[in-house]
């Protein structure tokens, strides 16, 4: 149950552990969403928690929800205007050039009929950049932190293949696939007026040590 992934909560928040393999959003074949566990996130309040953002199915960590539609409003606009801060980790099929660095990399979404859509690097597109830099070296993959300034679908899968030139290990769009996409939602800080900023932090994921992989905490 996901009322035993919480990292945080008050009256108007609520981050989970979201875990891997849970979409946000329902699924078009009616298969468990988040959707299926907000009435167990409750806890006494009438209305159901909802998501602010977005986090991939095979993502897994932090995930903010509100628990009224004031805070949601808010969170949103904060998300909008590039005041939350984010981390993120994934393993990379591979080590990069260097060591660190920004991806400026505008990020549009192509469709076809044979593959579906995804998101590629475009001139023209909606700006995105993130930064990253190396933590660890295991067996010829990498440990990677990601800060991302603004939230664009898919935009650390696309901005590790394209902008860093090695993809994240299991990623079936951008990389060679074979697995669960290996990236997770480490930490979360969101400002709030007049309050504490909601803070939280997901421990690594098992699939992570499993790879020979630390928390760098």
């Amino acid at each position: 149950m996901l009322d035993e992934h919480i990292l945080f909560i008050d009256g108007e928040a609520m981050v989970i552990d979201k875990p891997s393999g849970l979409p946000v959003d329902p699924p078009r074949d009616g298969s468990i969403s988040l959707e299926n566990h907000l009435q167990s996130l409750s806890f006494g309040f009438k209305r159901w928690p909802s998501a602010v953002h977005r986090l991939d199915r095979d993502t897994s960590g932090c995930l903010l929800l509100a628990r009224n539609p004031k805070a949601h409003k808010r969170f949103a606009l904060a998300f909008e205007e590039g005041r939350v801060e984010k981390t993120y980790l994934a393993i990379l099929d591979g080590i990069p050039a260097t060591s660190e660095g920004v991806v400026d990399l505008p990020l549009a979404k192509t469709s076809t009929r044979e593959s579906g859509w995804r998101m590629i690097g475009d001139p023209r597109g909606k700006p995105a950049t993130t930064a990253w830099r190396q933590i660890a070296e295991v067996k010829g993959r990498a440990l990677v932190e990601f800060k991302p300034a603004t939230g664009r679908t898919h935009q650390i899968r696309v901005h590790a293949a394209s902008g860093i030139g090695v993809p994240i290990l299991g990623d079936p769009v951008y990389g060679k696939g074979g697995g669960v996409t290996l990236l997770h939602a480490l930490a979360l800080v969101v400002p709030r007026e007049g309050k504490e900023p909601i803070t939280a932090r997901a421990p690594l994921p098992e699939r992570f040590a499993a790879l020979g992989f630390t928390d760098p905490s």
